[in-house]
């Protein structure tokens, strides 16, 4: 990956605890987030699944066009609180198993390869 971050897209089921990684890229876009919020909620169609709620971090990169099209789909946002990682502790402990634990054991080579990492 020649040192290059790469920002991961993920959400969990927190019923069943399933992660979906959405997607991965080096500048996350308005744009891009869209999309993969607009894939993510295709695939939930097609697999006849649903979801209600979206418990999301306050970060710049998810803009109110995210919003908008989880609204159109049915699906409320909510905003965890500021410095409360325990609002969301699942996805958090996926955050840090993923941080320190998978350089220990790979060292992903480009943006394919970290995906399918992630998604084992």
């Amino acid at each position: 990956m020649s040192g290059t971050r790469l920002y991961v897209l993920a959400v969990i089921e927190h019923g069943s605890r399933r992660i979906r990684v959405l997607g991965a890229t080096a500048p996350p876009t308005a744009a891009w987030v869209t999309h993969a919020a607009k894939n993510f909620l295709t695939d939930l169609a097609d697999a006849g699944s649903s979801a209600r709620f979206l418990l999301r971090d306050r970060d710049g990169k998810f803009p109110a066009l995210l919003n908008a099209v989880l609204a159109d789909a049915g699906i409320q946002v909510v905003l965890t609180g500021v410095r409360l990682p325990r609002m969301n502790p699942i996805i958090e402990r996926w955050i840090k198993t993923c941080r320190h634990e998978l350089p220990d054991r790979t060292l992903p080579w480009n943006q394919r390869h970290l995906l399918h990492t992630l998604r084992e």
